[in-house]
């Protein structure tokens, strides 16, 4: 008892002292200072460190140097823009501190990694685990149009496609997903694609996958489980509805009504819907009001000093918007990837590299498109089944057609359809058999490097080496089938199929029918020489000299794409402040003719680091300044869309036939091309300024550029440069050549500002980008009577047509306007202004009417904002555009004649709408007058877009302790959630395809 006693005692005594103890040593201060260095021992200014335990935060000053009061061996926090972050313990001896560089400040450029703060003009990046860890994709691409980058709206400065690079070759963007992406760098600027050569004119876009680090194998595994809502349905008439109004239509024509009264009646009634058809192709027996798809990733990361390695297994499925009737219940979409990548220090001269990727691509499908049917076929036409309960009782002749029938539809129903449609969409998914889509990518690329510092000091070697190969292919089992039309009764009160008229056959042949196979190949080479020294610690030299191709061969085509060039990069800085670089390349193009087939593409860039001057020392509010210019030309074959396009072409394989000898028949001998041997290279000449900097310690970053370039000497083949006798329609003759003619100019800015602010415990980040392009073709071979037809001194998206006046409103009207020749006109008809006075309305009067927007809207933009409080993270995107205009020319808008009547015709001209008809006369006939470009059709596609909002929750570390897991997120998003526009019924149609969707997704990262 004793003994207890006592321990109660020292227990009391032990809970009574320790506290004060502890006490006592957390009140023991001390003093920390010293100065934070960073690459090659520079003092870093607005370094960060912070004491969570003393709630404390200091900077660094312009030498670097620091000094904060803390509890003596508590964790410091030690950041930097730019830098690893690094956690030290507090204790007198922790004086001078050393960052490391992240490895994800390293930008790839051309040929190259570069320091972020070095990089030249038209330059951009973004390192995508950043990205994904709040923005989660699966394309690589999606979520940086516009939103996260400056200059890119789909395309590179308004450039066109531009050459996408994975890891320095030449592959699609959909060959690999975000979560395989370490960076993307988007080289915009003519000095920054030089070195890629000709192909690389449009811009280029380089993917970089993520690699293998020196650490413990580290596990990450990612699950998605995503739903897909159609937006919007096209909205088309009933058939009660569709006769009423093509009834009208007749009447417009003077011609009889086709649907009588007591038969519109009957389809309005609904009573029998296998009677009177009234079929809606986006009901939801036959369009899913949501579908899924489903998406696993597997992360393996690990390596030491010798070997690094990556790898990753993805699968993913999707399921289909039809309804699970027929074969398109087996519909399917499945892609399953490996990636992997490792490196290898063999010595410490040597190094090596490889990589491997392999995609399988398997699809299902039914054998009929029913998008396009949709769109097409009218709702009375036929009803999709036939029920054979409704057969007259003791038709013999009709239960015998269903005993030989092959396709009995629940043993209720037998294909319905009709003479004028003995097959449709919905007979083909119950009975025309399926398709599957097969593809399989294989990617493979190495390289080596070699240090060579014991010959030249700074002189190293490296050669890359990439070969791909992919094959696709169609499967199919192609069924043929019957339908059948009932022949109605009503003699007994009720409806009765008294007959069954049988279109067809049912037949499975079982044959295996492979088709569309195609295959694609990719080579590519590129070996150099890098040079890198420093002399004096002020003066950074480098150089590269490189020879680099790829050929890709497709399939059907005989001659392979090629690309080849020789480049040079030579780079200077003083001191970190003055920059110099150029970049040329010796481009090669068998496109032309010899002696024409090379050219040299020289580029420069100037830099001025203005931050680093004196002067600016004392400017507190500008942390970083930096102004940079570019200059150069680029020669490309990109505009010459085929080989020997420079040589002159005699044939008689189509020539006319003529007699000759007694009525022996003989074929001429006709000229189809005019040889030009001086036919050569476009060249995109360029000039382009950019400003970047950040301001008031890193609250505001911006990046901008302004560029003009002009792309001179387009191939064309004008035929309005030379004697009109020089081509004839009758023999087939034309001595006109390929010339390089047309120049075009585009002019613009991209921006990239970007604020950072931590409130009391929450971060926030506020970005906006944006792209602006103005294009305009400078140079054209034309010949227009009337000069607003020329296309000189437009847009290169223009739109062209007529200027519409209102509706002719009776025949007096129509008299007394000038002659329209587009066919027969009528009150009703659109009116359209005549532009050369003639008097007589044709294409000669159709005038420019806006920008396209082809290669971007004039005005692109985004908005992303990210917020971070305690472990949730919020982040949401929105997009848009303005200045683009489109046209309303899709068979839901242009219906005449036997077209399916969309609900815009509800709104249609008859002399008693006439005050307030939004849309042209109908008519049972053609209608060309109404249905061509012109203002009429013309809409603004003006538009913001709530791309995207995630909300993400990373789990504390210490409730995952006793767990497996070292890091745990869930989070969910909603993407294409809604867009703001007075035209944004337009826009969200789909019309011949699949409805656009908003996407909803729940998943779950985890880290072991």
């Amino acid at each position: 008892m004793r003994y207890i006693q006592l321990k109660i005692v020292l227990c009391f005594v032990l809970f009574a002292f320790l506290p004060a103890k502890i006490i006592a040593q957390i009140d023991q201060k001390i003093n920390l200072s010293g100065i934070v260095t960073g690459a090659d021992g520079k003092a870093l200014e607005n370094a960060t460190l912070s004491s969570k335990e003393d709630n404390s935060t200091v900077t660094t000053d312009l030498a670097g140097s620091y000094s904060m009061n803390v509890t003596e061996n508590t964790d410091i926090e030690v950041s930097a823009a730019g830098y690893e972050t690094m956690v030290i313990k507090a204790s007198p001896a922790a004086n001078d501190i050393n960052l490391k560089e992240k490895e994800s400040n390293l930008v790839q450029v051309a040929f190259k990694k570069e320091q972020s703060e070095y990089l030249m003009g038209g330059v951009s990046y973004i390192n995508l685990p950043e990205i994904v860890a709040k923005n989660y994709t699966t394309y690589s691409l999606d979520g940086t149009n516009t939103a996260l980058i400056g200059g890119f709206n789909g395309t590179l400065w308004g450039m066109g496609q531009a050459l996408v690079l994975v890891d320095g070759a030449p592959r699609d963007a959909t060959t690999v997903l975000s979560t395989e992406i370490d960076q993307i760098t988007f080289l915009k600027g003519v000095s920054a694609v030089a070195l890629y050569g000709s192909r690389a004119a449009r811009g280029v876009i380089y993917i970089t996958t993520k690699k293998g680090k020196v650490q413990k194998q580290q596990i990450s595994t990612r699950f998605d489980n995503g739903v897909f809502i159609p937006k919007s349905m096209p909205e088309y008439l009933g058939s009660a509805e569709y006769m009423h109004y093509y009834n009208q239509a007749r009447a417009n024509d003077g011609l009889d009504a086709t649907y009588s009264d007591e038969t519109i009646y009957n389809y309005a009634s609904g009573k029998n819907p296998f009677r009177y058809a009234d079929v809606n192709y986006y009901a939801p027996e036959y369009i899913k009001k949501f579908y899924f798809n489903y998406d696993a990733n597997v992360e393996l990361t690990g390596g030491n000093k010798t070997a690094r390695y990556y790898s990753v297994v993805n699968f993913s499925s999707q399921q289909d918007p039809l309804q699970d009737f027929g074969e398109a219940a087996n519909n399917n979409s499945n892609r399953f990837n490996v990636r992997g990548n490792v490196d290898v220090t063999i010595s410490e001269r040597v190094s090596a590299t490889i990589g491997a990727n392999a995609i399988y691509n398997n699809s299902r499908g039914v054998n009929t498109d029913y998008w396009n049917g949709a769109a097409t076929l009218r709702p009375h036409l036929f009803s999709p089944l036939v029920p054979i309960g409704m057969i007259e009782e003791g038709d013999d002749a009709s239960l015998a057609v269903i005993k030989n029938s092959n396709y009995l539809v629940d043993n209720k129903y037998l294909l319905g359809g009709t003479q004028l449609n003995p097959t449709n969409p919905f007979a083909a998914i119950y009975a025309g058999g399926y398709n599957t889509f097969a593809s399989r990518q294989f990617q493979f690329n190495t390289g080596v490097n070699i240090k060579l510092g014991d010959v030249i000091e700074g002189l190293s070697f490296r050669t890359d080496l990439a070969v791909d190969y992919a094959t696709s292919y169609n499967q199919s089992y192609n069924n043929s089938y019957a339908t059948y039309e009932a022949k109605w009764n009503t003699y007994a009160g009720y409806d009765q199929i008294s007959s069954l008229t049988k279109y067809g056959k049912d037949a499975k042949d079982g044959i295996e029918n492979i088709n569309n196979s195609a295959f694609n190949q990719t080579i590519a080479f590129s070996g150099q020489f890098n040079y890198l020294r420093k002399i004096n610690e002020k003066h950074n030299l480098s150089g590269m000299l490189i020879a680099s191709g790829f050929q890709q061969g497709q399939s059907g085509v005989y001659h392979k794409t090629s690309n080849a060039s020789i480049g040079l990069n030579l780079a200077y800085n003083l001191d970190q402040k003055y920059y110099a670089e150029f970049n040329g390349a010796y481009v090669h193009s068998a496109k032309f003719a010899e002696g024409n087939r090379g050219a040299f593409s020289p580029t420069a860039s100037l830099g001025w680091k203005l931050s680093e001057e004196d002067f600016m020392k004392g400017l507190t509010a500008i942390n970083d300044l930096k102004l940079t210019v570019s200059a150069g030309v680029l020669n490309t074959d990109l505009e010459v869309n085929n080989y020997y396009m420079y040589e002159s072409i005699y044939s008689q394989t189509d020539g006319a036939w003529f007699s000759w000898r007694d009525g022996a028949l003989n074929r001429s001998t006709d000229v189809r091309r005019g040889e030009n041997l001086d036919l050569g290279f476009a060249k995109r000449n360029e000039l382009s300024f950019e400003l970047e900097g950040s301001f008031f310690k890193n609250f505001i970053t911006l990046k901008s550029a302004f560029f003009m370039n002009t792309v001179t000497g387009n191939v064309i083949q004008p035929s309005s440069l030379y004697p009109n006798y020089f081509a004839t329609n009758w023999p087939n003759t034309s001595f006109l050549p390929f010339i390089n003619y047309n120049d075009d100019k585009r002019t613009g800015l991209d921006f990239d500002l970007r604020f950072n602010k931590k409130v009391g415990s929450v971060d926030l980040a506020l970005g906006f980008t944006g792209t602006y392009v103005n294009s305009e073709a400078t140079k054209r071979a034309e010949l227009f009577e009337d000069g607003y037809q020329n296309r000189k001194g437009k847009p290169l998206d223009a739109l062209w047509g007529l200027k519409s006046d209102g509706f002719f409103t009776d025949a007096a009207d129509i008299a007394n306007s000038p002659s329209q020749t587009f066919g027969q006109i009528k009150p009703g008809d659109l009116k359209y202004i005549d532009q050369n006075g003639d008097g007589i309305i044709d294409n000669k009067d159709e005038v420019y009417l806006g920008k396209a927007g082809w290669v971007g809207a004039p005005f692109t933009f985004g908005i992303n904002f990210t917020s971070k409080w305690n472990n949730f993270t919020f982040f949401t995107m929105f997009t848009g555009q303005r200045g683009a205009n489109a046209m309303k020319n899709s068979s839901y808008f242009w219906m005449d004649g036997e077209d399916k009547y969309s609900v815009n015709v509800r709104n249609s001209w008859t002399e008693e709408t006439k005050e307030t008809a939004t849309y042209p006369r109908l008519t049972s006939l053609n209608s060309d007058n109404n249905f061509r470009s012109s203002d009429f059709w013309m809409y603004s596609t003006n538009r913001i877009d709530l791309a995207k909002v995630q909300l993400t929750y990373d789990f504390p570390k210490k409730a995952l302790q006793k767990t497996f897991f070292s890091d745990l997120s869930v989070y969910a998003l909603g993407s294409n959630l809604l867009t703001i526009s007075e035209n944004r019924d337009v826009m969200e149609l789909n019309i011949g395809g699949a409805p656009r969707t908003r996407y909803y997704n729940l998943g779950f990262k985890a880290l072991f």
